[in-house]
């Protein structure tokens, strides 16, 4: 083991899940007085101080237009870290990472404040020995990413030529709102940093479960050889929230639940559960895999039946009254934006030709939940008569991305008795009560990454160009309907389960 490892006090030595700590560098997080640096950053990066993942010479550094000073960002990051860190709050991790705490004050145009910035990071170099490593997280609205880029550029934030060491930079989602402006942004972005400092951030590749899709097929021989259109019936993606859209309604009214979770979130679990097994899991073979993915999926040709959108109405859920989405604030009383969305995509490969996948999200359903469905043809039950599996529906691999992260396995049993009668029940596994270790949270292995200079959970241009080539149609197509609409609290419009019922199917009930 290395002596990086070795020196760190904090880490398990026989620990060797994670083998590597990244170099000495400094991350600054742009917006980082904002919601998702409050409640996701900060804590990840405490937690991963916590588990002993952060070298010595690592500098949290802050950019935001608040006037404070490094001790006032230090004492905002710890009560975001007290209230929203994963692992317990140690005074003594906190102590070591307090007094790498630094502060930059400005706003996205302005000259002097990022020349601050770059004569930071050169003071860094001798203070900390960060070497010229610097990751810089754009948690910032869209439409700033050009004018901070800008100045990264002007400033030489950007070059990892004429630094000693490694420059990256983290992209939060949307990436466009369309082909044409995904490709525009990524022009952008490549034309400033190297395509290897490019990290386009899906916190949903970070979570275990999804990842735990790699192990589920290709470390077992149980399920691989039936992972495929001969065994496969159809395939459920679900990502529903049972939350409105808080505080987020300018935003949420421009994108709509399509551009917001289908072109990215559930797009991307589909590219995972499709793929062909990669020759490795390096970034390149585990891109070019989902790459291949992306570019076979087909729309359907009857969209009026395969493509259903919703907005949710007034309605009862966990025992309180909810308002519509008209109602929201800020929400105008015309808006067409759909907060439900569902798809029946098709994979054109010979692996999953004649496959159905279907994909959904929604707010305002009963409860929050992510999982993929693998729902396997039924057996011809040729020694039974009917009245013995009446009662018996289709196999099913489930698995639970959120909450309650696990894999349920539904099968056939007899039920106990004189009688020959199959009924459905359910294996669970739940990774809460396999493992002692508690999950991480996604953005904590995200950032690791980012500084280890990892991209295999991240991807590329062509991954998002290709998203936005199969969205946008259906896109266009909606904008020239009405949503249907959905009472809170259910699961959706009925045209959503007439589309499953048209095909003989009907949705999991999660």
């Amino acid at each position: 083991m290395s002596s990086k490892v070795s020196s760190n006090p904090l880490r398990d030595p026989r620990d060797r899940r994670l083998p590597r700590l990244p170099d000495a560098s400094a991350l600054v997080v742009f917006g980082a007085t904002g919601d998702l640096a409050r409640k996701k950053l900060i804590p990840a990066v405490y937690d991963l101080a916590n588990r002993g993942l952060l070298p010595p010479g690592f500098v949290l550094t802050g950019f935001a237009r608040r006037e404070w000073s490094d001790e006032e960002f230090a004492q905002f990051a710890r009560e975001s870290a007290e209230k929203g860190a994963r692992t317990p709050f140690r005074e003594e991790v906190w102590a070591r990472l307090a007094g790498s705490v630094r502060f930059v004050q400005g706003s996205f145009d302005d000259d002097a404040a990022f020349d601050r910035l770059a004569g930071l990071l050169d003071e860094l170099d001798k203070s900390h020995g960060i070497g010229g490593n610097a990751a810089f997280y754009l948690s910032i609205p869209p439409s700033a990413f050009p004018v901070v880029l800008k100045q990264m550029q002007r400033t030489g934030l950007a070059n990892a030529t004429d630094t000693p060491g490694w420059r990256r930079v983290v992209i939060e989602k949307p990436f466009g709102h369309d082909l044409a402006s995904a490709h525009e942004l990524n022009a952008l972005v490549d034309d400033v940093f190297t395509p290897s400092g490019v990290y386009r951030i899906d916190h949903y590749l970070g979570k275990e479960t999804v990842q735990n899709l790699f192990a589920l097929r290709f470390a077992n021989t149980l399920f691989e050889p039936i992972w495929n259109s001969q065994f496969v019936d159809s395939v459920q993606i679900t990502m529903a929230e049972d939350v409105g859209i808080g505080t987020r309604a300018g935003f949420y009214d421009e994108t709509g639940a399509a551009r917001d979770v289908l072109q990215n979130h559930l797009l991307q679990l589909l590219a995972l559960t499709a793929m062909e097994e990669p020759v490795s899991f390096g970034p390149e073979t585990i891109r070019t895999e989902k790459l291949k993915v992306l570019r076979a999926v087909s729309l359907p040709t009857d969209l009026d039946r395969y493509a259903v959108r919703g907005q949710y109405e007034q309605g009862w859920l966990a025992g309180a009254r909810v308002a519509g989405y008209l109602d929201e604030e800020s929400i105008p009383a015309d808006s067409h934006t759909e907060t439900f969305a569902a798809v029946r995509f098709g994979i054109e490969t010979r692996r999953w030709a004649g496959v159905p996948f279907y994909l959904r999200t929604g707010k305002r359903l009963p409860r929050r939940v992510t999982e993929i469905s693998i729902v396997f043809k039924k057996a011809p039950h040729l020694p039974f008569d009917k009245t013995d599996t009446a009662e018996l529906g289709n196999n099913q691999l489930v698995i639970r991305v959120q909450p309650d992260e696990g894999v349920t396995l539904k099968f056939g049993s007899k039920v106990p008795g004189s009688a020959m009668e199959v009924r459905d029940v359910a294996m669970d596994f739940l990774f809460g009560e396999a493992f002692t270790e508690a999950l991480p949270e996604a953005y904590e292995r995200l950032i690791l990454d980012v500084l280890l200079g990892d991209a295999t959970l991240f991807p590329n241009n062509a991954e998002v160009e290709e998203s936005w080539r199969i969205i946008d149609p259906l896109e266009e197509f909606w904008a020239r309907t009405t949503p249907h609409r959905y009472r809170a609290g259910s699961w959706g419009p009925a045209a959503a389960d007439e589309m499953l019922a048209a095909d003989g199917r009907r949705w999991r009930r999660p």
